[in-house]
């Protein structure tokens, strides 16, 4: 075999070592976790089997390292130490809001949260976040969230409507979902950013009103349901995978 040929066929295995070493290099990249906050605590709510429940239950459907922050105790009013550095958000891919503080009003402290957002952190909001700073006098949050909500309904077993039936959070759901014993929260406004992806029907005025939406928060991604007030929430497998894949759309893992 010739110089020529050698060089030659030397080239071809550099080449090809080089093109399994890329492609290794983006499988890799593709399989890094997602990086997620999740601010929790407050009144009403077993939040710390619902935390153990949603950790697990992503877990089935993405690849995500958590940080838990739960503190406030267990009132309606606090402020979260973790809030004060002006950097709170920084490094992680999304930050999920399961937290229910509603007479907490102080408008410095609401804006330090929603700016991060604005900027473009993304965000799963459930739940008690809806009112959570319920009796705040600003909007911010609410346009954060994307709904305006100021009170529930009973616990029923709800039936859930699909109504944007082709966004990928959506996919794999049951047509015929009806949620465990949960609350139904009446939504006053949608933002005129957010989109209702999925809704159910009042038992009291008959009127259908948004479970589940996604919002456009700035430069930030939002998703966000109403449910998940009970334990039995927590461990349905439905609402779960729900929550993973708006986890994932927020987060800019699913595309529209």
């Amino acid at each position: 075999m010739n110089r020529q040929m050698i060089t030659s066929h030397l080239t071809r295995a550099l080449t090809l070592v080089a093109v399994v070493g890329l492609v290794s290099a983006q499988a890799e990249e593709k399989q890094k976790p997602v990086r997620a906050l999740l601010i929790t605590g407050g009144c009403c709510h077993n939040y710390k089997f619902q935390s153990k429940a949603l950790i697990e239950g992503v877990a089935k459907e993405a690849k995500v390292e958590w940080k838990v922050v739960n503190e406030g105790g267990t009132g309606t009013k606090a402020k979260i130490d973790l809030y004060s550095d002006a950097d709170w958000a920084k490094g992680y891919d999304v930050v999920v809001h399961n937290e229910c503080f509603a007479n907490t009003v102080d408008e410095g402290y609401i804006r330090s949260i929603t700016h991060a957002h604005k900027a473009g952190v993304p965000a799963v909001v459930i739940h008690c976040a809806m009112h959570t700073y319920r009796a705040s006098k600003i909007d911010d949050w609410r346009q954060f969230l994307g709904v305006t909500s100021r009170r529930h309904e009973h616990q029923s077993r709800y039936p859930v409507k699909k109504v944007a039936l082709k966004h990928p959070i959506l996919k794999g759901m049951p047509e015929d979902w009806v949620t465990p014993k949960d609350e139904l929260y009446v939504i006053e406004k949608m933002w005129p950013k957010a989109r209702a992806l999925a809704t159910s029907k009042s038992e009291r005025d008959g009127k259908e009103y948004a479970v589940a939406w996604t919002n456009q928060y700035g430069k930030a991604r939002v998703f966000g349901t109403t449910y998940g007030h009970s334990d039995a929430t927590f461990s349905d497998p439905v609402f779960l995978k729900l929550v993973a894949r708006g986890l994932l759309w927020a987060s800019g893992e699913l595309e529209d």
